[in-house]
């Protein structure tokens, strides 16, 4: 669930940013902390999963979960720090303006 919640964050923040008349797609940046903690503790979780499931030889499930769930984590810290790179890329240029 987490690790929904990590790769759905930018895109929700970028949709209502598109749809709010006093938001402007700046202002998505803040969701990217929220997206970048939702991907550590996914990746975690699923660690930890994976760890339980290898201890009781796949007799506790949730392996392919814990795989999907440390995918999306992993999506959403990319995806956060692809937004980062690219705030800080605006902030320079607009710097150098």
């Amino acid at each position: 669930m987490l690790g929904l919640l990590s790769a759905l964050t930018l895109p929700v923040a970028i949709v209502g940013t598109r749809y709010s008349g006093s938001y402007e797609l700046l202002h998505a940046g803040f969701a990217i902390p929220i997206a970048a903690v939702f991907g550590i503790f996914a990746v975690a979780l699923a660690r930890r999963a994976r760890g339980l499931d290898r201890a009781t030889l796949g007799r506790a499930g949730g392996g392919r979960s814990a795989r999907i769930g440390r995918l999306l984590g992993i999506l959403g810290l990319c995806m956060a720090a692809s937004a980062s790179i690219a705030l800080a890329v605006y902030a320079v240029l607009h710097a150098i303006e």
